[in-house]
């Protein structure tokens, strides 16, 4: 089902532009906008893999609830120019959030390059519309992302705050990152490393389209035989996750916006490891190793890092993400950090919202800076009994 509206535009090559806007609210018209989702994705350069249609659309198949869809789009004719992939939601206010949800590194919204100023502001007429009874929660904004041109247009009440912390690295061969090491020592480690994955015979290759679906089961497999005892996100064991992932990254594959990598010692499958990819960035997403790798000492991060740098060559592919976390063995390679960003948008009419949301963001944020304030004095011996 969709609603339509039209708003006139900015002046394009010398001619008036009419913008027609339209929600999409069900599965089925979602699906059918594939084509032309894809063309739009490709003219908007600050896009990831995380706004791709097979990625968005197996999400929502997966994880959204019916009626809850509002996927809004600007079209000039019936091209289209712009889109923002939405649902609501009613806790803890009304309010419009980006699809893609919590295993999803980046949010955004879809502009159309090569109509400037005028997608960003039909997409932003839009979200005004839409944010007359839901406050627009955006999540996990790249800095440099489409979604920053709406909110620099954005008449109403607004607010940025920090999201998640991302590390990036160039997107250079091994050898480049490799030299971004601090000291010789370390560099000679890495290539000692390097040497030891030739002796293993740990051999390397890219899966094809038709081989996705079964490789990611063995992804799956190895993923859980890693974490078996420790510490993991247990959203990635659950059949839901399976099955969005061997329904997105299958159409992703086939159109070079993700690849799938196997290695190998003595024949068997050891890892495999899905990265993917936009014009802009490489990003390691996620990968399964068997346990019996670090046990014959096969530095499995400098696996995963060699062959991700080698996906990550492309001539407009400024970077290669570590995406979310800030875990310690990402730091090894001297990445830069880089904060998401959560870009709030009301009206007039809904600035209490925007209010409570904040207020909300400050209850969370004390509460995790107290948690970990606590982890810190346990850790210390600080806390609690020993």
């Amino acid at each position: 089902m969709t609603s339509p509206t039209t708003h006139p535009g900015a002046v394009a090559a010398s001619r008036p532009t009419t913008y027609r806007t339209e929600t999409v609210t069900d599965e089925r018209g979602f699906a059918e906008l594939a084509a032309d989702w894809g063309r739009l994705y490709r003219r908007c350069a600050a896009a990831t893999p995380f706004q791709s249609h097979a990625w968005l659309h197996s999400w929502w198949r997966t994880y959204g609830r019916r009626g809850r869809l509002r996927v809004l789009l600007a079209r000039d004719g019936r091209e289209l120019v712009a889109a923002a992939p939405l649902m609501r939601v009613a806790s803890p206010v009304p309010t419009l959030v980006t699809l893609g949800g919590a295993i999803s590194d980046y949010g955004d919204v879809l502009l159309d390059d090569e109509r400037g100023p005028q997608a960003a502001a039909a997409l932003t007429e839009g979200l005004s519309a839409a944010a007359r009874t839901a406050l627009i929660d955006l999540r996990e904004v790249r800095p440099g992302a489409a979604a920053e041109r709406v909110y620099d247009r954005w008449r109403g009440p607004r607010h940025r705050v920090p999201d998640s912390l991302c590390l990036e690295l160039p997107a250079a061969p091994m050898d480049g990152l490799v030299a971004r090491l601090p000291t010789a020592k370390a560099q000679q480690r890495v290539r000692a490393k390097l040497r030891r994955l030739d002796a293993l015979g740990v051999k390397r290759r890219t899966v094809l389209p038709d081989e996705v679906e079964a490789a990611l089961r063995r992804l799956l497999e190895l993923h859980r035989l890693q974490w078996q005892g420790r510490k993991v996100t247990g959203e990635h064991l659950r059949t839901r996750f399976r099955d969005h992932l061997v329904r997105a990254v299958g159409p992703m594959v086939r159109s070079g916006d993700a690849v799938v990598t196997e290695f190998r010692m003595d024949g068997e499958v050891v890892a495999v490891d899905v990265t993917l990819l936009s014009r802009r960035l490489a990003g390691g997403y996620l990968y399964g190793a068997h346990p019996g790798l670090r046990e014959r000492k096969a530095d499995v991060a400098v696996m995963l890092l060699d062959a991700c740098a080698e996906h990550a060559r492309a001539p407009e592919r400024g970077t290669l993400s570590l995406l979310r976390g800030n875990e310690p063995y990402k730091h090894h390679w001297r990445p830069e950090p880089v904060h998401n960003q959560r870009l709030l948008l009301a009206r007039r009419r809904t600035a209490p919202l925007l209010s409570a949301a904040l207020c909300d963001v400050a209850v969370r944020r004390r509460a995790k800076e107290l948690r970990r304030h606590g982890q810190e004095r346990k850790e210390s011996g600080g806390g609690g009994r020993t």
